[in-house]
């Protein structure tokens, strides 16, 4: 199938960037700018998680924190917005019960679900994956140092196991991690360019992860 062409004319392309974004950095801004763009995606929602199922919630900072630096860094780029889909339902945040939320408010979109490397060859351990590929594209992003054919594979792998379809971003390699910008600042090292400068600025106005 052309990636770039909707299967129908009425119908908008939205790219959906979830995460904890504990905190986001310039390789999550840089995976959706290059997904929007070589996708031809028409917005990209920023959708922090409130209590993603994989994470041990106890060391999640708080999401009001998370909010305002997600605001912070898309601020300014008409291409990007904020959703609090996530953050406002109670309980567990599963991405299969998001879509199917997004696909009852906007039944005139494409969903397009952005994800890195380290998440695709983990999708399938996901609640309900089957749900996910039947509801959205998945547009998978390498900014580590994961073998090219290691993700070919497993690209191969989840279209066969459940079909639907899975796009590559292509992007530079970025080995910037919000577990390495944690570490730095617990450290006292400084993170300036890791992140926004407004968010730079957040960091070190509430002194977060110190």
């Amino acid at each position: 199938m052309d990636w770039n062409q909707r299967s129908e004319d009425t119908k908008i392309k939205i790219g959906i960037m979830g995460g904890t974004f504990d905190p986001i950095h310039m390789a999550h801004l840089l995976l959706a700018e290059a997904a929007r763009e070589q996708f031809h995606l028409d917005r990209i929602l920023f959708m922090p998680s409130a209590k993603p199922p994989h994470k041990d919630n106890r060391l999640v900072s708080p999401t009001e924190h998370r909010e305002a630096m997600v605001r912070m860094a898309i601020e300014g780029n008409p291409g990007f917005a904020y959703s609090d889909l996530e953050v406002r339902r109670s309980g567990t945040t599963y991405t299969s019960d998001t879509l199917e939320d997004l696909h009852e408010e906007y039944p005139d979109t494409e969903f397009y679900f952005i994800m890195g490397a380290d998440s695709l060859f983990a999708v399938d351990t996901w609640h309900q994956p089957e749900r996910i590929f039947r509801m959205t594209a998945v547009l998978v992003g390498n900014r580590s140092e994961v073998p090219l054919g290691r993700i070919r594979e497993q690209i191969r792998y989840l279209e066969g196991r459940f079909g639907g379809r899975i796009g590559l971003i292509e992007m530079p390699e970025i080995a910037v991690s919000s577990s390495e910008i944690r570490k730095r600042l617990a450290m006292g090292c400084s993170v300036r360019y890791y992140v926004p400068e407004a968010v730079y600025r957040y960091l070190e106005e509430h002194r977060l992860y110190r």
